[in-house]
């Protein structure tokens, strides 16, 4: 797992000249890439959403493409239009910019539902049907959205199947006073996402996907997955509990955690560190639990703290003996 661990560093450490002071959450967006899942990075302006996108595209021998929505974008806007060649006498598909592989889906709940939908196609089967025909899209297909969570005037909710499509959601939050010295300091003459260059090629990307998915998962482990999620639907603070979905993106995460720990295998660790982020999205608080200012991630924190963690030995070869 030395490789993973070492692809790893090499994306954080490259996006740490341009992001700094946070890194649990560019480990966050390593594990989404390990993953080929999407990310939702909610938080206020100016904490750098945009530019976190911007220089994990950077950091990547891949397509970038990026979005700008706003309210008057049409679906073939997003996924593309098919235009009649009067030469050829034919019509020929041209491609949307959510044809790509690192796609930057910038303002997201900018954008009317209906083009909103044109996304859930491409993000859980990573194919697009344009005119009854469908397109594959490049592989590795991920897409990072960003949302502002305080402002609402002009702004369109994202639908629950929407979130659900998210591996994760992640927050940036503002940075110390010495990490915001050090910002003012970097930008001086250059933005230093100028000077970013990749460090993984796609080939490597490629393989890291493929070793993350043998990580091994222990029977209680995949108990204490699905159970972290049945909780979360059976809780009375909760209205919509998390989907199976939920369970599988939980199981593919924490894989992916082990691996940039230098492990072949998850602990229950690895699951506790991202339930929030994986499970927090997922799940529609009541009215009463709103009205007590309780919070989709309390709720989840409050099941972890209730829920028994297993213990024992969770290696492929404990199973054996």
């Amino acid at each position: 797992m030395s490789t993973i661990e070492a692809f790893g560093e090499k994306i954080i450490n490259n996006l740490e000249k341009v992001i700094v002071g946070k890194h649990q959450s560019l480990e966050l967006i390593v594990i989404g890439l390990l993953c080929e899942g999407h990310i939702l990075i909610e938080d206020v302006p100016g904490v750098g959403k945009t530019m976190l996108a911007r220089s994990l595209a950077r950091s990547l021998d891949c397509v970038f493409n990026r979005i700008q929505f706003t309210p008057d974008m049409l679906p073939s806007d997003v996924t593309g239009v098919s235009i009649y060649n009067q030469q050829k006498k034919k019509f020929e598909f041209r491609a949307g910019p959510i044809v790509g592989q690192i796609i930057l889906a910038d303002e997201i709940n900018r954008a009317t539902p209906k083009t909103q939908a044109a996304l859930l196609e491409a993000m859980e089967e990573r194919q697009i049907t344009v005119d009854g025909i469908t397109h594959r899209l490049p592989q590795p297909f991920m897409v990072l959205a960003t949302q502002n969570p305080i402002e609402y005037e002009g702004t369109f909710p994202l639908p629950e199947a929407q979130l659900d499509r998210f591996l994760l959601r992640m927050r940036l939050g503002y940075p110390n006073i010495t990490d915001e010295i050090r910002i003012m300091d970097d930008q001086r003459l250059q933005h230093p996402i100028e000077a970013l260059k990749p460090v993984v090629k796609l080939k490597e990307i490629l393989q890291a996907m493929n070793v993350v998915r043998k990580i091994h998962i222990s029977n209680p482990i995949k108990r204490y997955i699905v159970e972290l999620s049945t909780r979360t639907r059976h809780s009375p603070d909760v209205y919509l509990g998390a989907s199976p979905r939920g369970s599988l993106s939980l199981a593919r995460a924490g894989q992916a955690k082990a691996a940039l720990m230098g492990r072949d295998h998850v602990i229950p660790d690895d699951i506790k560190s991202l339930a929030v982020p994986v499970l927090g999205h997922r799940i529609i608080v009541s009215p009463a639990a709103r009205l007590r200012d309780l919070s989709s991630d309390k709720i989840v924190q409050e099941i972890l703290l209730s829920t028994p963690a297993p213990g024992g030995a969770f290696t492929a070869d404990s199973r054996k003996k």
